[in-house]
């Protein structure tokens, strides 16, 4: 029977039209005006969203009860068939073609590849291409086996300058090669064509074809061989110039059909009135053009319409309209979705993954452990006794992360499974951790890899927590089916090659989330097509996103991929016009946004746009309509942020140190935070030394080297060999863990000799070490309650009258520690006068840092009287706050600069 085509022209009346040719086939074929039952028939449509509008075209049209025809999308019409048996999976497809280009160390230096894994990306795109030939080339194949697709090849080919095919000729013929050796029954698109002549070959009900573009060649070839037995109408969208409005023609003639036997209508003055209520939006960057987006649907919304779209030119907008949308409470339907690897649960495998690429180094491990999808379902005897299993994971969480930040452990399994020696629970947790990662060694097959994986996903209690999420549910199904259970392909693959499949796998996959209100729906402009809004915001209509950046055609030139039937640059851009126009034509009010400014320079809008203008004014028709929505003020009541000064006489302290009473000098709300409130931040990890760390084994050092000496006296002239050799003892140890610390070696080296001149200088004033480093606590009565002291003092000296000095060491030298002293603002000689069981006569801080190649140590005045007014002030200064005295933010700028709770106390905001 012959294939009979109907052409419709693109408006909103397209369903009514598409609905009476329909009708009116099949009462053609039955011969009865009054038919009402249309169950023979069989339509094809887009997507099953367009099944309803034209139900609802036939329903006004009929009138009453019918039946309707079958609606089928043709992947669901062939779903509907048995499997086919030999067809593999795409990713398996995908890896059978990488590992054979591995195999060629002349494709890694044609494309650059540094290692394996980057020739996975040009696996994926060769296989794009070799199935973009067999859409192109197959049905040819197959209508007339005899035909010779080299012949065609190389009619391509000869499209190319001379220069041009030498410079390609790898490339093409690496392309070409392929092709021909997919294109076998393992193929998916030649099992899917073999799948559509065999429905077309058997077919029984006639066909009603229904789409907005021109079938495919593999789609042609079904439709000239089902209308070999049955009857076929396919309607497609009219792009005639006699069909389209005169304004849109002339503006964009490239979207005109070509036709030689017609001739252009006649334009008259009236014809540039643009069916569509048109408008442009310019806005000055991301926000306004979200900020006006969000508005006009919420505007829209409020005067009735419940059918609104959103089409996401710019995705970065789009997705900010999303979110200003949803916190006005208006729920977005998107249809375009995002990829799977942007999940959260793709974000726990990335994690895991990171984990075991990195062998446990620190940061991928608490990510890891952060993740809410793991070990929220692990076996319990892995975590702490508690009935909320959210806060008991939090508590085993804190914990890891507080006692590695502590030992600042930067990584791998050993050393991090030691640090938690003190913490038993956390300690098995990791250890599971690295067990699971431990069998992510060696090459694998894919079957090998997936079940490696779900096991470890299982023990970690992952797989639990992904199936109780809709993406989650979605990525297990994804990796069970990167090969099938029978899969006999034996090829092995190391960790980094499965990693970067799974990647790319999930880079691939699309995620919709569930769409139950329809109200306001996201979508790209070709999911727009034959579908009819109340109103439509277009986002991203500038000249970067409107026409889209074209895709880079690897290894074609457009001119081959012209002789070969292929989509060519021009083509891509002609439909992406034709479906502006299509939009335009079916929806009665369409508004156009886009930025007018990026980066301080001007932003024009699309091009596409800048000629229908020009269009309309050469008509002297009305300019389109520019629109800015206008954001309703509200009036906010000013709040003057004030210096925080809070009162806590419930937390007055009853244990003090010397750092925390400093803290409170320097800072009264510093010390409220982070004393009396307990905050502090997280220790960073680093794999440099900090200063904190040089002072530390400075004081092992000097305690180890002066107790050496008073247990063991030793000549003068042998003294700084005995430093020297207790400092590389030492240093020997760190230096082994983290060879960074070998600077800090050096430059306790320069300051050796000049410390034990002025150690024995100091020995010789009649004063004798007597211990270092002692702990020390006193309870400090005060008027109505006990306050505790504590502290350890650095060393303790006594001369020979059995006078004691308190001696503390810093990594300084003499002018900054003579500045810390004259400032009065420093406590901590004095303080250590308070804590000491035995009276104290002096106290000194030693430079461990050289002036004019000399170490030297400066006093504290008055110690005495320093003592005791310290006693005082810590009294009235304790007693102040049980009384609720405010304690104020009013540290000076030297103090703010490294305060860990600044973002607390917002000093910038009041200041």
């Amino acid at each position: 029977m012959p294939l009979k085509s109907i052409q419709i022209v693109p408006s909103a009346n397209f369903w009514p039209d598409a609905a009476r040719a329909l009708l009116a086939a099949c009462r053609e074929a039955s011969g009865g005006q009054n038919q009402r039952d249309f169950a023979d028939w069989r339509v094809v449509l887009p997507t099953f969203a367009h099944a309803q509008p034209l139900k609802a075209a036939m329903n006004a049209e009929l009138g009453g009860t019918f039946v309707p025809p079958q609606f089928f999308t043709l992947s669901g019409w062939l779903a509907t068939l048995p499997p086919s048996p030999n067809v593999l999976p795409a990713s398996e497809r995908l890896m059978r073609l990488y590992a054979e280009l591995r195999q060629h160390g002349w494709l890694k230096k044609l494309f650059t590849a540094r290692r394996n894994t980057d020739l996975l990306p040009l696996a994926q795109t060769l296989l794009a291409l070799s199935g973009e030939l067999t859409q192109a080339l197959l049905p040819a194949l197959h209508a007339d086996a005899a035909s010779d697709p080299e012949q065609r090849w190389q009619s391509a080919l000869e499209q190319l300058s001379p220069d041009a095919r030498k410079l390609l000729s790898d490339e093409t013929q690496l392309v070409w090669s392929i092709w021909k050796s997919q294109l076998d029954a393992d193929d998916a698109i030649a099992a899917r064509f073999a799948q559509m002549q065999q429905v077309a070959a058997s077919a029984s009900l006639p066909l009603v074809w229904i789409s907005s573009v021109a079938p495919e060649p593999l789609e042609q070839a079904f439709l000239d061989t089902y209308a070999r037995r049955q009857q076929v109408l396919t309607i497609t969208l009219d792009w005639r110039a006699q069909a389209l409005q005169s304004t849109y023609r002339l503006a964009w003639p490239e979207m005109v059909e070509a036709s030689t036997d017609e001739e252009s209508p006649d334009v008259t003055a009236t014809d540039h009135a643009l069916p569509t209520e048109l408008a442009l939006c310019a806005a000055g960057s991301v926000e306004d053009e979200a900020v006006q987006g969000a508005q006009t649907v919420i505007n829209w919304l409020q005067s009735g319409k419940t059918n609104l779209a959103i089409v996401a030119q710019d995705r970065v907008v789009a997705r900010r309209i999303r979110a200003l949308l949803e916190r006005a409470q208006i729920h977005v339907a998107d249809e375009t979705g995002w990829k799977l690897s942007t999940t959260r649960a793709a974000s726990a495998i990335a994690a895991w993954f990171d984990v075991v690429t990195s062998r446990g180094e620190t940061t991928a491990l608490l990510d890891l452990l952060k993740s809410p999808f793991v070990l929220n379902e692990a076996p319990s005897d892995l975590l702490h006794d508690a009935q909320d299993s959210v806060a008991n994971k939090s508590a085993l969480v804190m914990k890891i992360e507080l006692l590695l930040r502590r030992a600042n452990v930067l990584g791998e399994w050993r050393t991090v499974i030691n640090a938690l020696n003190a913490a038993p629970a956390e300690q098995k947790a990791v250890s599971l951790l690295a067990q699971q990662a431990a069998l992510f060694s060696g090459r694998k097959n894919l079957r090998d890899w997936i079940a490696t994986t779900t096991s470890a996903l299982d023990k970690l209690g992952v797989s639990a927590a992904l199936s109780a999420d809709s993406a989650g549910l979605q990525i297990l199904q994804l990796l069970q089916n990167i090969a099938p259970p029978a899969n006999d392909f034996a090829a092995l693959f190391s960790f980094s090659e499965w990693r970067a499949l799974v990647n790319l796998q999930l880079d691939d996959t699309s995620f919709i989330s569930a769409i139950n209100d329809r109200r306001v729906v996201m979508l790209p402009l070709n999911g727009a097509r034959l579908r009819s809004f109340d109103a439509v915001l277009m986002v991203g209509a500038d000249a970067d996103h409107l026409p889209s950046q074209p895709q880079e055609t690897l290894f074609f030139a457009n001119t081959v991929r012209r002789e070969l039937g292929l989509a060519t640059r021009e083509s891509r851009q002609r439909q992406q016009l034709r479906d502006v126009v299509e939009l335009l034509a079916m929806n009665p009010q369409v508004v156009l946004s886009w930025q007018a400014h990026k980066d301080g320079e001007p932003n024009p809008v699309s091009p596409w746009i800048q000629r229908l203008q020009l269009t309309l004014a050469r008509a002297a028709a009305p300019e389109l309509q520019e629109r800015r929505m206008t954001i309703a003020a509200q009036s906010l009541q000013a709040t003057p942020s004030l210096m925080p000064a809070p009162a806590a006489p419930q937390l007055t302290p009853t244990r003090l140190t010397a750092s925390a009473y400093n803290s409170f000098i320097a800072c009264p709300y510093q010390f409220f935070a982070r004393r009396m409130l307990g905050l502090a931040s997280l220790d960073e990890l680093s794999d440099l030394p900090e200063k904190r760390d040089y002072g530390g084994w400075l004081h092992e050092i000097l305690e180890t080297y002066h107790e050496t000496l008073r247990d063991q006296p030793c000549p003068a002239n042998q003294r700084e060999s005995l430093l020297i050799d207790i400092s590389k003892k030492i240093f020997d140890g760190i230096i082994a863990k983290n060879a960074a610390a070998l600077g800090y070696y050096s430059r306790w080296q320069k300051v050796i000799s000049a410390y034990v001149v002025w150690a024995n200088e100091h020995e010789a004033q009649g004063w004798s070490f007597v211990f270092g480093e002692q702990a020390y606590e006193k309870t400090m009565q005060l008027a109505d309650r006990e306050l505790t002291l504590h502290g350890r003092i650095d060393r303790i000296d006594e001369n020979n009258t059995g006078e004691r000095a308190v001696l503390d060491y810093k990594t300084n030298n003499l002018v900054a520690l003579n500045k810390k002293l004259k400032d009065h603002e420093d406590h901590q000689l004095a303080f250590y006068g308070l804590l000491s069981d035995r009276p104290v006569a002096a106290a000194h801080y030693v430079a461990l840092e050289t002036t004019k190649d000399k170490v030297g140590d400066v006093s504290a005045p008055d110690y005495d009287e320093a003592q005791r007014a310290l006693a005082a002030q810590i009294a009235v200064n304790v007693q102040a706050i049980a009384r609720g005295v405010g304690l104020p933010a009013n540290g000076v700028a030297s103090v703010c600069q490294y305060c860990d709770v600044r973002g607390l106390c917002r000093k910038g905001a009041w200041e």
